[in-house]
């Protein structure tokens, strides 16, 4: 399962994870490609979602599951692919459902607090706030080059980039702040965002920066592209360009945000003062 993926520096950790779910369900045994079978794959995901655990002793979540499960399903569809099995078991097992998670993401107003606030790592404040103007995933951001960052003040900028996650080529238009933000050129392979690179040490300093700025929720770097996502859509960018501009394959997955911002005018709503306006007809 340790495959060139897990070598990712953006999926290391789910890779790693899913790994180590592997070995507990196995008891430490790595069993053979020809005994990876139908039923085999069956009880490796009734594990998942019943009996496995997170390092803090909690049951995974059933996308944990579903994430962890579509690992193993990706090693042997490579494994087909490339001819080390005659048919690929997996085809054959329902996969684990998907079921819709609460989508934090920062308002405005958030964003720019925690723009004025320092965080204890620089390249992280950056990066996150540049995750917040572009809508770049973190396995996007951590491995972009100078090479990728194109354009001039007078023709626009944009990033030219692979995907980490689904492997297309995308060309992606950014701001001019969000091009001032990286600050100067440095070589062509050279990251943009060096030293910068994913720990427990870097989560805490995420949250503790959020704090210190007054964001009192659970914020991981993923909510820089929800807050993205979700800006646009409240300023009115229909649905379908927000979609292209994320790389999203299906406008489904957009749509997710979709409720998000209506939630949130529903909630800007409610903040009207409650005025008693009918009893006030009557009286006229």
């Amino acid at each position: 399962m340790k495959t060139d993926r897990l070598n990712s520096k953006g999926n290391f950790g789910n890779w790693d994870s899913a790994y180590k779910h592997l070995l507990t369900f196995t008891k430490g045994q790595q069993p053979t490609l020809g005994e990876v079978d139908e039923s085999w794959l069956l009880v490796l995901k009734q594990y998942l979602l019943n009996d496995a655990k997170t390092p803090g002793k909690t049951k995974l979540s059933q996308n944990s599951a579903l994430s962890y499960f579509n690992k193993v399903k990706a090693t042997l569809r490579q494994a087909f692919e490339k001819k080390l099995i005659r048919e690929n078991p997996a085809l054959r097992v329902r996969g684990i459902k998907e079921v819709e998670t609460k989508r934090e993401f920062l308002t405005w107003e958030e964003v720019e607090k925690i723009s004025k606030t320092k965080c204890d790592v620089k390249k992280l404040k950056e990066a996150f706030l540049f995750s917040i103007m572009t809508g770049l995933r973190w396995s996007d951001i951590i491995k972009m080059t100078w090479s990728e960052v194109r354009g001039s003040d007078s023709e626009g900028w944009y990033v030219r980039f692979q995907q980490q996650k689904t492997k297309d080529y995308e060309v992606l238009p950014i701001t001019k702040p969000a091009r001032e933000l990286l600050g100067k050129n440095g070589e062509p392979d050279q990251r943009v965002f060096i030293g910068l690179r994913y720990s427990n040490y870097t989560n805490i300093a995420l949250s503790r920066w959020m704090k210190v700025s007054g964001v009192d929720r659970a914020i991981t770097f993923h909510c820089g592209r929800h807050t993205h996502a979700t800006l646009l859509l409240n300023q009115g960018v229909d649905i379908y360009v927000v979609s292209k501009l994320l790389g999203h394959k299906n406008i489904r997955t957009t749509e997710i945000y979709a409720k998000v911002s209506q939630n949130k005018k529903i909630e800007a709503i409610n903040k009207l003062p409650q005025l008693n306006i009918v009893e006030s007809v009557k009286q006229s």
